[in-house]
């Protein structure tokens, strides 16, 4: 009854974004992943993720962000300015994908800001899926409820299907894209807490650097 219930509301969520346009003219500017990154994190609230496999397209409205602020933010894989060959895209300019491999398990997408070499992004930690959910299911079948296909950055890019290939992908490309919202983001609407998992990093775990949709249940489960 729960799951029929889901697919009923998937299908009118699915309807309710029907006029969502994917077209070149609709994709974020390139001036706009060159902001700070704090305002692209903020930003980036209520956008469209798209993702297209084959014939296949997929989208999320964005509802959690987190911002990384390069070599003075002990929590950024690029802190103190390291470089490795696993953080390489994070140094590109704004408007690109670094996607990384966590935990052994788990690939997170993080959206490139700023200038060449400044290495800041911003950590894409949950989506609303709006297009494709029933393929989403097919690859997230531990997903109990809708609001659990990508509450989390690794369930984001699994529903997705996003991974290690599309890392140093432009995000005005062909295969994967984002769009503005349809709708401006009220500022009462954002909620702002510490960062999720960066415990290890000094001072800068606790900078107030994560961005959600207040009481939107597609945020993740961390909520302090």
């Amino acid at each position: 009854m729960i799951r029929h219930a889901e697919r009923s509301e998937a299908s009118r969520r699915e309807r309710s974004f029907a006029s969502l346009s994917m077209t070149d003219s609709q994709k974020l500017p390139h001036d706009f992943y060159l902001q700070d990154t704090v305002s692209v994190a903020r930003a980036l609230l209520g956008c469209t993720l798209w993702r297209k496999r084959g014939r296949e397209i997929l989208a999320a409205r964005l509802v959690e962000t987190e911002a990384y602020l390069g070599a003075n933010d002990l929590a950024s894989h690029a802190r103190r300015g390291l470089r490795s060959a696993r953080n390489a895209s994070m140094y590109l300019e704004g408007g690109h994908a670094y996607v990384y491999f966590t935990y052994g398990m788990h690939w997170c997408l993080n959206v490139v800001t700023q200038e060449a070499d400044i290495a800041e992004a911003v950590l894409l930690r949950a989506g609303e899926p709006i297009r494709g959910i029933e393929s989403m299911r097919k690859r997230r079948p531990k997903a109990k409820r809708d609001f659990d296909l990508m509450n989390g950055p690794g369930k984001l890019t699994s529903a997705l299907d996003i991974d290690g290939r599309l890392d140093g992908e432009p995000l005005d490309g062909n295969r994967l894209w984002l769009t503005g919202s349809e709708k401006p983001i009220d500022e009462s609407e954002i909620a702002i807490s510490r960062r999720v998992g960066v415990d290890g990093a000094g001072d800068a775990a606790v900078w107030p650097l994560r961005f959600y949709l207040r009481g939107n249940r597609y945020v993740s489960a961390y909520r302090t």
